[in-house]
């Protein structure tokens, strides 16, 4: 977008994610500009969250006047930016459009369907989000599949070199030898036997090899507020946030990745690593299909484990590219240059 004359960016940084390892470490090490707008919302309730969002950016679009509200992903600030900008009758574009769980019991997919039946442009990553789109009557005009910005990001990451110790030397790790894990979907830390599930699965492999849990903050309070939680949580080697290089090298790394994150199961498809997702379901299907993703959901310790287990060592087909070819972001900002809403 900086290098097209035609576009000016007006970057509106909602503070839903406001905890520096969540957020800013992302700005400093992606060199993202700084937001001309910071809303600082915090966390709360879903409403009251969105409903913040939804007043504040509506007076940013007010003053700003854009020709275009682009917008990514499926979290609440994605659905407040899609509210706020289609009743000022502002054209919105969403990035990752199309993807299902067909779970609306999920916060995400309640926010992703209404926020892609308030787009103007669809910019879907997949073969399968078209076809989503498709079966719920969106216009296929709207539509571009431009591919997944997540699959440039990594190929960025891959470019940058290395200063100072590595992540691994850091950790005292060695490469392939560990299982790397992130777990933060209110589906598992909102429900003890399911965080029992998991973090007692995880215990059982560390009995063999290293698992590696970079903890998102609010699972780590959870975690701490319940004992027996604590218990299997001692056997792992439980680590802050990372940063987004830092993360990057270690899901390259790793002999598997055990996750509840929609965007970690695609790095570990970028990384040619086998994972294991533990949820109920998951928009990325064609991982499934290709092999390199199965779907566990944490019901019990010995289900956790034995899905690890059978996932080691395992890879999946590598005939096809599902999310182009790393020029996302670029088709994007041709496609808003042309585009007629």
């Amino acid at each position: 977008m900086r290098a097209e004359t035609q576009m000016e960016e007006i970057i509106l940084h909602t503070g839903q994610h406001y905890d520096h390892d969540m957020s800013e470490v992302f700005f400093d090490e992606l060199a993202i500009p700084h937001p001309a707008y910071n809303l600082a919302v915090g966390s709360g309730a879903h409403g009251a969250q969105t409903g913040a969002m939804l007043a504040k950016i509506e007076e940013v679009i007010l003053a700003e006047k854009p020709n275009w509200v682009l917008i990514y992903g499926d979290t609440n600030s994605t659905l407040a930016a899609a509210l706020a900008a289609s009743k000022l009758h502002v054209p919105v574009a969403h990035v990752e459009a199309g993807l299902r769980s067909f779970n609306k019991r999920m916060p995400e997919e309640q926010n992703r369907i209404v926020a892609d039946h308030l787009s103007s442009l669809l910019l879907t990553p997949t073969v399968a989000a078209d076809k989503n789109l498709a079966r719920e009557g969106i216009d296929e005009e709207k539509i571009r599949r431009v591919g997944d910005v997540m699959y440039d990001a990594t190929l960025y990451a891959g470019q940058r070199e290395q200063s100072g110790p590595s992540i691994l030397e850091k950790l005292d790790l060695q490469a392939d030898n560990f299982v790397l894990s992130t777990i933060h979907r209110a589906e598992n830390t909102d429900i003890p036997t399911r965080m029992e599930a998991i973090l007692a699965g995880l215990a059982e492999i560390a009995e063999s090899r290293t698992v590696l849990l970079p903890l998102h903050p609010r699972t780590k309070k959870l975690i701490s507020e319940n004992q027996r939680l604590k218990q299997f949580a001692s056997k792992l080697n439980i680590v802050a946030p990372v940063g987004y290089f830092e993360m990057a090298a270690l899901e390259a790394k790793a002999a598997l990745i055990v996750t509840d994150s929609g965007g970690v199961q695609k790095e570990a498809y970028f990384h040619q690593k086998p994972c294991v997702t533990l949820r109920d379901e998951t928009e990325w299907t064609e991982l499934v299909d290709l092999g390199w993703n199965r779907i566990q959901p944490p019901t019990s310790p010995k289900g956790v484990a034995e899905a690890i287990r059978a996932a080691l060592g395992t890879t999946g087909d590598t005939g096809v590219a599902p999310y182009g070819n790393g020029h996302a972001g670029e088709k994007i900002v041709e496609t808003l240059t042309t585009f007629q809403a």
